[in-house]
């Protein structure tokens, strides 16, 4: 039962997921565009591979790990393989890594492809999950810029001393002659800044550079080439430069963020280790004595480092914690630091969602506890609205004025304690005086019958309605008593008594959605009455004026068939089993009911 919620419970995003067995013993490790939809896959299919249905077999849980693109959990998915070498996934060979742009660190500086990673001071720029993209981006910046690919150390001596002799590259224009001195070591510097702004990403500088060399390519009649630019433009556009799952430049830290609702914080743990995301773990906290987030988050910090036997001199939080001098603490405000906090507050968020649907699933009345919680902390209420009744009125042009009053406990419709008003002391359409006698009435029944009264009254509509609705609870000794509110329906505002000012709800809020839920209830379950007294009505009126058919016949009729097109849809043998064949006779000729032909004597 706990592995199928679980797997109802998964976020519909890219990510990663691991499956256990009974022991924790990490069984698999895989990426999906869709984790939910992939997680499940593994137990709706029938599996022709043996090993496959062995693991499927032995899976006890799931964890996850959510990221932003499909690439990213491609490399996390790599990262995590090679840490752990889970007993059903191919190992991945370190040689066989992802590529990266490199930077060398020496005099001109040359920028090539490779898949190792030194720590000999260079810039790494990676990793990319399509070689091809790599090669199209180091393409491109040659088109734009001369650089040198030959390996002599141009330093200042061997330089001067011609050490060197420039090659095929410096005359076929690649290549500006370094190696001679014949370009300067300050321009190619000026060159090289440039290509790193494009490495991270940042396109905007050297916009200008790109239109230009396209433009003259075009210039010069030399359509391929400029169509050739115009191409890797379009696809280092599409391709996301930069990954947050591995960044050389962060090396070595802890990432914690933290969500918290009414009773409970979830904290997330990401910790990173030579720029790789190696491990991801979310903690479900509850509250005690309604503590803030800071105290829990620094509680948690301490906790999680302890569990995991963390030894980071740095930690990334989203706001100041207060560490001593355990670790050095960085609240990162933009750039590829606050994306991998943003990254590690996302995962906290789907771990809180994933919470409810289990809790849903397994513990409904914990979860329409919680709802009730947040229900009287966004409405400002005494108590949380386990009892709430919606009002509703419904009239077309005037006719038939009816009005609804629909009842929720814990969230959710109680259908039996539905009521229909047909309005009696208002003649015309007056939504206000309609609202003000139903509400009058609803209560004052309640009242005598000493039933119980709900903790909260929506009426639907705004300032106008609300204060009719006040009216009636102000005759009946309750305002005060019970909390009302208004819901107008342009913008979801929300009115309270004597405030001039409405309250806007979060619009993905829970107490929202309730409150759009009770005012639909409540208007279709109006409309569909008022359809039915309107149906009632035309027959009714219709039927009166057949000779020899009375009030008992209509009665019955209406009883049987509610609307004309009903009754017009009736057999004759229907009509005699019900109203007897004279009677049955004369409503088939009046309505012009075909019917078999009457018997001779």
């Amino acid at each position: 039962m706990e592995l199928e919620v679980q797997i109802k419970s998964l976020p519909t995003s890219p990510g990663v997921y691991q499956y256990y067995d009974r022991s924790d013993q990490l069984l698999y490790i895989g990426k999906a565009k869709n984790l939910k939809k992939r997680v499940a896959s593994y137990f709706t299919k029938n599996h022709e591979n043996g090993k496959t249905r062995v693991l499927v077999k032995k899976i006890s849980h799931v964890k996850h790990i959510v990221v932003e693109t499909e690439s990213d959990a491609l490399l996390l998915e790599n990262n995590l393989i090679k840490k752990y070498q889970p007993r059903y996934n191919v190992l991945l060979k370190d040689d066989k890594t992802y590529p990266w742009i490199c930077i060398k660190k020496e005099p001109f500086p040359r920028v090539f492809l490779t898949r190792n990673v030194l720590k000999d001071g260079s810039e790494y720029f990676g990793p990319y999950t399509s070689v091809k993209t790599a090669r199209a981006l180091l393409s491109l910046i040659k088109e734009l810029y001369p650089l040198r690919t030959c390996a002599y150390h141009l330093s200042e001596e061997n330089i001067r001393a011609k050490k060197y002799k420039i090659c095929l590259e410096y005359h076929i224009k690649n290549c500006k002659g370094a190696c001679e001195g014949l370009q300067p070591e300050e321009e190619y510097e000026k060159d090289i800044r440039e290509i790193r702004n494009i490495l991270k990403g940042h396109f905007k500088s050297s916009l200008k550079s790109f239109e230009a060399l396209m433009l003259d390519f075009a210039e010069r009649a030399e359509y391929e080439e400029a169509q050739k630019i115009k191409e890797k433009i379009e696809l280092l556009a599409n391709h996301q430069a930069r990954s947050t799952v591995v960044h050389p430049s962060i090396s070595n830290v802890d990432v914690f963020s933290i969500v918290s609702d009414e009773s409970f914080a979830y904290v997330n743990f990401l910790k990173m280790v030579n720029g790789a995301i190696i491990q991801s773990h979310t903690v479900e906290i509850k509250k005690k004595l309604d503590e803030d987030d800071r105290s829990l988050l620094e509680m948690a910090i301490i906790e999680i480092r302890d569990r995991f036997n963390s030894t980071s001199k740095e930690v990334f939080t989203p706001f100041r914690v207060t560490a001593g001098e355990l670790f050095k603490v960085t609240v990162p405000k933009l750039g590829d630091k606050k994306r991998i906090v943003d990254l590690s507050l996302r995962n906290a968020k789907y771990f809180r969602q994933e919470r409810f649907k289990q809790i849903q699933i397994v513990d409904p009345d914990r979860h329409s506890k919680r709802i009730m919680l947040q229900m009287q902390k966004d409405l400002r209420l005494k108590g949380p609205p386990v009892h709430i009744e919606c009002f509703d009125n419904s009239n077309i042009q005037g006719s038939n004025p009816v009005a609804a009053c629909v009842v929720f406990k814990n969230g959710k419709p109680d259908k039996k304690e539905y009521r229909h008003f047909n309005i009696k002391t208002v003649t015309g359409p007056d939504d206000y005086a309609s609202m003000e006698e139903v509400v009058h009435r609803r209560y004052k029944r309640l009242l005598d019958e000493e039933r119980d009264l709900p903790q909260l009254i929506v009426i639907d509509g705004g300032k106008g309605q609300l204060s009719s609705a006040l009216k009636s609870l102000e005759v009946l000794g309750l305002r005060g008593k019970i909390a009302i509110i208004g819901i107008a329906k342009r913008l979801e505002e929300i009115y309270y008594p004597g405030d001039p000012v409405p309250l806007y709800l979060d619009k993905k809020s829970e107490t929202l959605k309730i409150i759009q839920q009770l005012r639909n209830e409540a208007h279709r379950f109006g409309i569909t009455h008022h359809r039915n007294k309107r149906s009632k009505g035309a027959i009714q009126t219709d039927l009166s004026n057949i000779n020899g058919v009375g009030e008992k016949t209509i009665l019955a009729l209406l009883k049987k068939f509610r609307s004309i097109k009903r009754l017009k849809n009736a057999t004759f043998d229907e009509l005699v089993q019900l109203i007897g064949r004279d009677k049955a006779q004369k409503v088939c000729d009046h309505l012009k009911i075909e019917h078999p032909p009457k018997p001779t004597s």
